[in-house]
């Protein structure tokens, strides 16, 4: 692939790249970007201008760099163009691939639509918008013959790589995932009480660049949910029935806890996502913890290949049947060119949604009033829990990427899922409109019945 680009460098036809959103994946991205020779960021369009600007002095690039007036310029003379309009980025024909990193779903799926209408690959930063309306902006794309795919850095098409290389070497994947730090209570988490739970200090927070909301939404739980629906309908492996159990485990005995429950471990099946803490539930750390890591446990089909992972030094559960791999960091940004290059160069999505196994939906972190206006991922009124698509349908449940100013026509009480029928529906919504038509469409294919009373 890297001799490849060497080539494109040469005969002057670079991947040509559009990166919607300037923020901390997107800035990891631009360190790199520019180093990668027969890749040209085309343009960068940002709501704020000044914002794209810092990142990029921030991560070292020259103002000459950035400096072309128009993407006519940019594609002329190779430099990259700024601007606050994300849809006449999208509409240059030259462009190969458009990267969202917005992390907002509604733009997420506007831009992901746009970019389909274009004839260019998306590769979607964004799992927000993902794991909402992913697996019918898969369909809308593979019609239209571009790629919709995961972000390589990013932990679900880290994961959907372990999957994909266990499978290809002809192992049964047992369960998969990443680690995360977690306790229960931390699903009750507001942006006021989050910096205790990552045990910073307020001159920390004050001298940092710090987000609240963002940074609650991996502690209570959310972040985890979506990345697991992404992983679910990216491999068809199933979601719990009830949210991620986040067992506390290690390294070492990945093998000997996810593993199926009648064998000894904590999965009610094989075939199944699941995140594991990096905590005790008494809030000792974990020996060997997986925070930062991605995981597959998978197992021998025979004796033979039992007796093979103990003469090649696998970690094994005591059978010697259940072995995992695992892969100890990601560096999101970092690594995105690899998800720009596979798809352009091998046609080939780092992760790829494809089916709607499952859902990330909104369940109430306190007891809600009527009236009260919901206030989105990382919040103080809801969470994001994994269940399967299934059950999300037959429950009419809220997808917690909806789940941001809209208010309750009832209450919900604590630890409940929120339904579209407790909630007044917002009028002219793309986003909202978009997830009903995929509603529709997978409770025809996953024959689960309407609810009586629906939206």
């Amino acid at each position: 692939m890297y001799d490849e680009l060497q080539r494109r460098a040469q005969e002057g036809r670079p991947i040509r790249v559009a990166l919607i959103g300037a923020g901390k994946f997107g800035s990891m991205f631009l360190s790199q970007a520019r180093r990668v020779a027969g890749l040209h960021l085309v343009g960068i369009a940002d709501l704020s201008r000044a914002r794209t600007v810092a990142s990029l002095e921030r991560v070292g690039w020259s103002a000459d760099q950035y400096g072309a007036h128009s993407a006519r310029e940019a594609l002329k003379t190779g430099a990259t163009y700024l601007t606050e309009d994300a849809e006449s980025l999208i509409a240059i024909p030259e462009v190969d691939v458009v990267i969202d990193a917005t992390g907002h779903p509604a733009s997420g799926i506007r831009h992901a639509l746009l970019s389909i209408a274009n004839g260019h690959h998306t590769i979607m930063v964004n799992v927000e918008a993902d794991a909402l309306a992913g697996p019918l902006l898969a369909r809308r794309a593979a019609s239209a013959g571009v790629l919709f795919s995961q972000a390589y850095g990013d932990q679900p098409a880290l994961i959907a790589e372990l999957i994909d290389w266990a499978r290809c070497s002809g192992f049964d994947v047992v369960c998969a995932g990443k680690g995360t730090k977690y306790l229960p209570q931390y699903h009750e988490s507001t942006p006021e009480t989050v910096w205790k739970h990552y045990g910073f200090t307020e001159e920390q927070v004050a001298a940092g660049d710090f987000n609240a909301r963002m940074f609650n939404s991996f502690i209570d739980g959310t972040k985890s949910a979506l990345e697991m629906a992404a992983v679910a309908n990216a491999s068809g492996l199933a979601a719990p029935e009830d949210g991620l159990s986040f067992p506390a485990c290690g390294a070492d005995d990945l093998p000997r806890i996810m593993r199926p429950r009648q064998h000894g471990g904590v999965l009610p099946a094989k075939g199944m996502v699941e995140v594991v803490s990096s905590l005790e539930r008494d809030g000792r750390p974990v020996f060997r913890d997986l925070r930062w890591d991605v995981y597959v446990v998978f197992e021998a089909p025979t004796d033979y290949v039992k007796k093979c992972f103990a003469e090649y030094g696998l970690l094994t559960d005591p059978s010697g049947r259940y072995a995992a791999m695992y892969k100890p960091y990601h560096l999101i940004g970092l690594e995105l060119g690899i998800s720009v290059c596979n798809a352009v160069l091998r046609r080939e999505a780092t992760g790829a949604t494809r089916l709607f196994q499952g859902d990330a939906v909104a369940t109430a972190k306190r007891s809600l009033h009527a009236g009260e206006k919901l206030d989105g991922e990382g919040g103080y009124c809801v969470y994001g829990k994994l269940v399967p698509a299934g059950r999300s349908l037959a429950l009419n449940a809220l997808p917690i990427g909806l789940a941001h100013d809209v208010v309750l026509k009832r209450p919900v009480g604590i630890g409940e899922i929120v339904s579209w029928a407790d909630i007044q529906q917002p009028q002219g919504s793309q986003a909202v409109d978009f997830r009903l038509e995929m509603e529709r469409v997978f409770r025809n294919e996953l024959a689960v019945e309407a609810p009586h009373q629906t939206v």
